[in-house]
């Protein structure tokens, strides 16, 4: 890539991830106006839902395609497709028609969030390599503390239908600089030979998987959560055996037989479960327990996007002293030693404690995420560069989704008995309150103290099944191997 303009091309991927992640958060902002605007409540989540379904589903087929035909057109591609998408958002004028602009958003998606990755491995050296990703990974971080704020201008000022409007400029920004900046050498595949059958298999095992959590979220373990369950299962054996038979799979059976690819994507797996726990559950326990604005619950997690990239640029300065599993056992230390932190937190607690925490698993998280991603690559050869790191932000997405439908679970179940307990089960729509500022000064005062104290216990669980997830992830270290220093 001696042509290829670095930094145009990195800022691009940046840009890009900063557009795909600010989609969720903006959205949530701006749903109670479309809600009122297009109406159909009873089918809000699956705006959100759609499109992290049509991420993961395409996220794997086009990093086989990223590998074959290469990262450029994809790229362009999915920029394209998520401009179309956005589009059609701001035009909606059902909530029916919303879900399916969103699905054709999210294929988009899939393709700009792994091949940004991919592009940052094929461009910087592995010990340059971590402080890119981590840079990377915090403008997700700002998308995630910034979105609301943004989202909501936008909906007080020029209407709903700007918060996809604004994504066309970006996106043909991005089109416009990967066509004229990145030029790519290798990748002349004139006839390329697709598995049909196994990416359908694919898409079927991860379309019922992420459809069976959305379900137990909302419903817990139900007829429906138990046959979607067992579809997907039956699709996954179909989609092991096809990938086994065919000479070129969408993903090759071979990976899993390699340890370091395993063991780095199943703690990828774990740190992403744990992370969606902090990013749902603090922010909720600064408004719920503590009384706090939804401000400063949402700024609790700046700490942890700005300490995020401290984390990787530290874990850069490693990589050129350090074997990959010791580094990997430091920075799950730290994480560790923060999210144990968060157990002694008690309503009496300073919030500011809180927002050290934070940054504490922002340090911890920032090293650890990033170089599950490099082991990951550096796992495997350069032609399965781009399968390789599309799987490992698919583990990401599924370590999310399966948590945070497991995080809901324990939250209701929890609430539910503290309030059967306290005799309160009838005013269990106040727990809803609870959480709102402005609403929470509503509650009876007599009531106020023992919803907070149910709120309590039950993100305090959370947050100890967040805890096991990260001694696990110290348990699945020993597949790790010590590999070389970065070259």
């Amino acid at each position: 890539m001696e042509k290829t303009n670095v930094a145009l091309v990195t800022s691009t991927t940046f840009i890009a991830t900063f557009m795909t992640a600010i989609e969720g958060t903006i959205v949530t902002t701006a749903m109670p106006t479309i809600i009122g605007s297009l109406h159909g409540i009873n089918l809000m989540e699956w705006v959100f839902a759609i499109y992290l379904l049509a991420t993961a589903m395409f996220t794997p087929v086009y990093g086989k395609l990223a590998d074959s035909i290469g990262r450029k057109p994809l790229f362009m591609f999915g920029a394209a497709l998520f401009i179309i998408g956005s589009t059609l958002c701001g035009f909606a004028n059902s909530m029916i028609m919303l879900i399916i602009c969103r699905f054709i958003q999210g294929i988009g998606a899939g393709a700009l969030q792994p091949i940004s990755y991919t592009l940052i491995a094929d461009l910087y050296a592995p010990e340059k390599r971590a402080t890119i990703m981590g840079l990377n990974t915090t403008a997700w971080g700002i998308a995630s503390v910034f979105g609301p704020l943004i989202g909501g201008v936008i909906v007080d000022t020029i209407g709903w239908h700007w918060i996809f409007f604004l994504n066309v400029p970006f996106g043909l920004a991005i089109i416009l600089i990967i066509w004229t900046s990145l030029h790519e050498e290798g990748y002349d595949h004139p006839s390329i030979k697709v598995d049909y059958l196994g990416t359908v298999l694919l898409m079927l095992t991860l379309m019922m998987l992420l459809i069976a959590l959305q379900l137990f979220g909302d419903q817990g373990l139900t007829i429906n959560v138990v046959i979607t369950l067992v579809v997907t299962i039956i699709a996954g054996i179909a989609f092991v055996l096809t990938e086994n038979r065919v000479n070129d799979p969408i993903i090759s059976m071979n990976l899993f037989k390699n340890r370091m690819f395993v063991g780095a994507n199943i703690i990828t797996l774990l740190l992403s479960g744990f992370f969606i726990g902090v990013n749902v559950y603090v922010p909720m326990w600064l408004q719920g327990v503590y009384g706090l604005s939804a401000t400063i619950g949402g700024l609790s997690l700046a700490p942890a996007s700005i300490f995020w990239f401290v984390g990787s640029l530290i874990l850069g300065r490693l990589m050129k002293h350090l074997n990959i599993k010791i580094i990997f056992l430091i920075f799950l230390a730290i994480t560790i030693v923060g999210g144990a932190s968060l157990l002694v937190i008690y309503p009496s607690t300073s919030w500011v404690f809180i927002f050290i925490l934070s940054g504490v698993i922002g340090v911890g998280l920032g090293g650890a995420v990033v170089l599950g991603t490099i082991a990951t690559q550096r796992s495997v050869p350069e032609n399965q560069l781009g399968v390789a790191t599309s799987f490992n932000q698919l583990v990401k997405t599924l370590g999310s989704s399966i948590m945070v439908s497991i995080f809901g679970l324990i939250l209701n179940t929890q609430n539910r008995s503290g309030l059967t307990q306290a005799h309160l089960l009838s005013k269990s729509s106040l727990m809803n309150d609870l959480v709102d500022a402005s609403k929470a000064k509503t509650i009876p005062s007599a009531l106020v103290d023992t919803m907070r104290n149910i709120l309590f216990n039950s993100i305090h669980t959370i947050f100890i099944a967040g805890l096991v997830l990260l001694v696990l992830s110290v348990i699945f270290l020993p597949l790790i191997k010590k590999q070389e220093k970065a070259e």
